[in-house]
């Protein structure tokens, strides 16, 4: 299980996330990814940073057995702590981020992708926030970001996910490609990222921030006081407690017609994805 970096062409760095099976981050490597793409995107020689993942899907959120095996309620407080750092890291690196996603982005996945720069996707790719069905709130700010705001609101009352062909019909991703062609595409991107002078590029990096509407990390810090609430008074149990068991909450439905068993978001469940 790891974070790691490498440099595969000039000016390009690759941070890969690699925790089998489903790639759901314990507090650790929340703070291990975003370490390695703030130390990325200071390196003056990259220009562009391509955040990637190993493995049968993107990501998966939270590793939910680390807060069951972990008394009180530091392991929730510590992945609510590292997500925002991820989060953040993505946004605030000083280059571009290239997000190449393939299977399953769900929950923190949202965070991380809704942050980045630009987005590359395989066609097997499906995005979503079911947290309302893990007992959980959170990252509907980096939904936002992918969707209309009518959209979003339904996908994230619901549960249902979207595929990368819709995502990019919506102008978030921006560009669709079988799962082998994946790692190219997103260097392809990156490396025209990567080609414009890296003084220039950090500066439009900042300047497009200072620009955008929205504070995505006070707007997230502000969701997840509510994932707090729900925890601390015993609804995020009681919704978990019924995931999969056909009854109360936990039986949301996908639009691709996949169900979601996965750890998710600032919250997680206790399934793989099917």
């Amino acid at each position: 299980m790891s974070v790691s970096t490498s440099t595969p062409e000039e000016g390009i760095a690759v941070v890969t996330v690699d925790f089998p099976p489903v790639n759901a981050l314990p507090v650790q490597g929340w703070y291990d990814l975003a370490a390695a793409v703030r130390a990325a995107g200071a390196d003056p020689k990259v220009r562009c940073v391509v955040l990637a993942a190993a493995g049968r899907g993107f990501n998966a959120g939270v590793d939910i057995k680390e807060m069951q095996r972990t008394p009180g309620h530091d392991a929730l407080l510590g992945a609510n702590r590292g997500c925002y750092e991820a989060f953040a890291a993505v946004y605030d690196c000083e280059v571009p981020v290239v997000a190449a996603v393939q299977g399953f982005c769900l929950g923190g996945g949202i965070g991380l992708v809704g942050n980045a720069d630009a987005i590359v996707a395989s066609d097997d790719a499906t995005f979503g926030l079911p947290e309302l069905d893990r007992g959980a709130l959170g990252a509907a700010t980096h939904l936002a970001r992918l969707v209309p705001q009518h959209v979003m609101r339904t996908l994230y009352y619901t549960s249902r996910t979207v595929t990368a062909e819709q995502l990019r019909q919506y102008g978030s991703v921006w560009r669709v490609v079988p799962r082998g062609q994946l790692d190219g595409a997103a260097r392809e991107l990156a490396g025209e990222i990567a080609a414009k002078d890296g003084t220039l590029i950090r500066l439009a990096k900042a300047a497009i921030n200072g620009i955008d509407p929205v504070d995505v990390r006070r707007s997230y810090r502000f969701e997840q006081g509510f994932t707090f609430e729900a925890n601390l008074s015993g609804i995020a149990d009681r919704v978990r407690d019924t995931f999969g068991s056909g009854s109360g909450s936990g039986s949301g439905s996908s639009s691709d017609g996949e169900g979601d068993s996965t750890n998710t978001g600032t919250s997680t469940a206790k399934e793989q994805p099917s």
